[in-house]
Formats: structure tokens, sequence, C-alpha cells
């Protein structure tokens, strides 16, 4: 088969990105009133069912690589979908709250199953130089999942059981694509092709604080993806389908977090960081303070989507500078951290709902955003861009020893030059 351009392909991925993240795993927020109202479900029993496809997530994202080595890009994708649209028919079908969670678990373990399958293929048909860009316009895909959800909870608000039928729909149709655009290519790589080299302690120490901002951006996240929709509806009064408009502005605005984390990679890493993460706290924040008012909710979730799709871009991007030509390691982390966090955080969202109430606990998730946002300078940039620095910092103070020698070589007295310059 012919290989697609990088532009097509990275399309493509962010068609299946869509499906899998933004239908699969994150639309289940945007219907959490009426399945509560249909399944009776208390809202500390929706924060666990809303963990279980973010752990599901990490476990598949562990066992990814290896399916992905050992099935080929292609089959390993196309389980994905597969398991997709199960999880989507599943939930569809749901008469309880254990049902529901085999359904959102099973799409949990499609969404941990996708990219790295959408990565091993990258590998064969994308130029190196291209895996930032076009991993980022893949990761902006969730995006367009949330917003394709918009219609459905709009028009069929009270029958979210035909929306999640429509979803698996949807995945067999991207299942049945796949096949023919994603190349059956294994992350096998021949003998006298270049190895990377051993990851260095120093690579592990920046992973890892990466990995750290990962955890604690999805711990905060949790609460609006989650809890947004039923805080607008609960204690706003909002009729149900008003919560489309916020996953509409959520995705719409996400769709420019692909730019932002592209020129945040090439620019400062840590500052735009800390910008993001004090607008995902703003969020939060103006949400919980008036949930009533659907131009203010509205807004507030377009600067959460603009946030959270910059941060995980940045994520996603700094990883793969951190560990070039190991993308089954270094985008993958920064994943598996973002959803352990909302897998934390998710539980405690409603456990905090159930003791507090939702001003309390989304104000106390606000803090918490802020917070991490003041230590954003410990933030880790590439290797080489640390080293460049250094070298400069080593330069400047080189020059300014040079400044306080005389013609001789010997150390001038900083207090004699500024009195002979008085």
């Amino acid at each position: 088969m012919q290989f697609p351009s990088s532009m097509r392909f990275a399309l493509f991925g962010a068609g299946l990105i869509a499906i899998t993240y933004g239908l699969a795993r994150f639309a289940f927020g945007l219907f959490v009133p009426p399945i509560r109202a249909d399944l009776g479900l208390s809202p500390d029993v929706v924060g666990v069912i809303g963990a279980l496809p973010l752990i599901s997530f990490i476990l598949a994202s562990f066992a990814a690589p290896t399916l992905a080595k050992r099935m080929g890009a292609r089959y390993t994708a196309m389980l994905s979908g597969t398991l997709a649209a199960s999880g989507l028919l599943v939930i569809s079908q749901s008469p309880d709250a254990v049902s529901l969670g085999v359904g959102v678990f099973a799409c949990g373990v499609a969404t941990g199953l996708m990219m790295p399958a959408l990565s091993g293929a990258m590998q064969a048909v994308v130029d190196r130089s291209m895996h930032g860009r076009v991993s980022s316009i893949m990761n902006a895909g969730t995006s367009v999942g949330v917003a394709v959800a918009v219609p459905a909870v709009l028009l069929l608000a009270d029958a979210w059981r035909i929306a999640y039928g429509s979803f698996a729909f949807l995945a067999v149709i991207g299942l049945v694509a796949t096949w023919f655009v994603i190349p059956s290519v294994s992350r096998v790589t021949p003998r006298e092709a270049e190895t990377p080299p051993p990851i260095t302690s120093l690579q592990w120490w920046r992973l890892g604080r990466l990995s750290v901002f990962a955890f604690l951006m999805g711990f905060v996240s949790a609460a609006y993806w989650i809890f947004a929709p039923d805080l607008v509806v609960t204690l706003g009064d909002l009729p149900p389908g008003a919560t489309g408009w916020l996953w509409l502005a959520v995705g719409i605005a996400g769709l420019g977090g692909a730019v932002v984390a592209d020129l945040a990679d090439r620019n400062n890493p840590p500052i735009t960081q800390a910008l993001m993460l004090m607008m995902l706290s703003t969020s939060l924040a103006l949400l919980a303070a008036s949930p009533g008012n659907l131009f203010l909710a509205a807004f507030s979730a377009l600067v959460f989507g603009l946030a959270y799709m910059s941060l995980t871009g940045l994520y996603l991007m700094t990883g793969i500078r951190l560990l070039p030509g190991r993308l089954s390691l270094g985008p993958v982390l920064p994943f598996v951290a973002v959803s352990l966090g909302q897998a934390a955080g998710s539980p405690v969202v409603g456990v905090l709902v159930e003791q507090f109430g939702y001003n309390q606990a989304f104000a106390m998730f606000a803090a918490i955003g802020v917070v991490v946002a003041m230590l954003s300078p410990l933030y880790p940039r590439p290797l080489g861009e640390a080293a460049a620095e250094d070298e400069r910092e080593t330069g400047l103070q080189a020059a300014y020893d040079h400044q306080l020698l005389d013609g001789d070589g010997k150390p001038l007295d900083p207090h004699a030059s500024e009195a002979r310059a008085s």
C-alpha cells in the first residue's frame, strides 16, 4: 500500500483520536446528568465510574508498546477501534452502574492503545523532524471528538442511549477506515537501524519532573471533565441540553491548543505552562461562581478547552524532545501521568462534592492549580536547550571576570574601579 503524506496521516490520526479520546472517553462527563437521573447514581458513584476509563487507559498504555511491536500498528489500532465500538455499545445498553462501568472501562483500554499504535505508524511514514508537530495535530483530535458529541446532547439530551449508539456506529466507521489507511508496520527495528542511546539519569530526572506536572494537571482537570455539566444542571438549574454548549466551547477552543503547544515548545515552555495552569484554575473558579449564567459558563469552557489542550500538547512534545527516537516512552509517560492524575482526582471530586458541595470542591481544585502554576520554573527543558543556556551563563560569567583583570592579567579591586569611575 502507498503510505500517506505527513499531513494526511496527521489528520486521519486526529480523526481516530477524536473517536477514542473525544467520544469514548471525555464525552462521558457531558452525559452525566441524564445518566445519573436514569440510573439513580450518586456523585461519589459517578466519580468512581469516571475514574475507571482512566485506570484502564493507564493499564493499556503500559501494554500498548509491546502489542504494537508484536501486532503492528494497523492491528493494534483496529483492536483499539473494536474495543471503543464495543464499550460505547455496552454503555448505550447499560441498565445499572456495573454494566456502565464495564463499558467505560473498555473505552479506556481503547484510548490507551490508540496513541501508541499511531506513534508506531508515524515512525514509518513521517520524518522524525515532523514527529512533534504531527503528534500535536493528532492530539487536537480530542477537541474534535468533544465537539462532535455536542449535537448529540443538544438533540438527544434525554436520549443518551441513542447518542452512545451513534458514537458506536462512528467507531465502526473508523475501524474500517483504519484497515485501509494505517500501515501494518511493526516497531521491531532492523539490525542495521540506528538504535537510540541509553537513557541517562538526567533524562529520567527531567522526564520524572514532566510526569509530576502532567499528573497534577490531570488531577485538577478531573473536576471539569467529570462534573462541570452536572454542576450547571444541579447548581445552576440549566436544562441538560445546555451542557452541550459547554462541550462545544471546549472543543472549539481546544483546537487552538495545537498552535499554542507548538509555539510554546519552540519558545518558553515553563512560562506557557504557568499561564495555561492559571487559565485552567480560572475556568474552574468561574464556573463555580456563576453556574446559572450560560454565557459565563460557556466562556469558562472556552478557557478550559484552550488551557487543557495546550497543556497536553505541550507535555506530549516535551516528552518527544526529552527522549528523541523513543516514541514508545517519551510521549507516553506524561499522557499516562495525566490520566493517573484524572483517575485520582475524579473520586476525590466526587467525595468533596458529596461533603461540601460543588462550589467548595471546585474552589479547592482551582487553588491546587494555582499552586502548581507557581512551581512552573521547575518545568524541564530538552537537554540541548539546558546545555546551551548553561554555556551562555558560563560565557557571561567569564566575560564579567575578564573585565575585573588589569592589563597584566592581575585582578582589579572592584571598589577602586568604581572610585576611579566616579
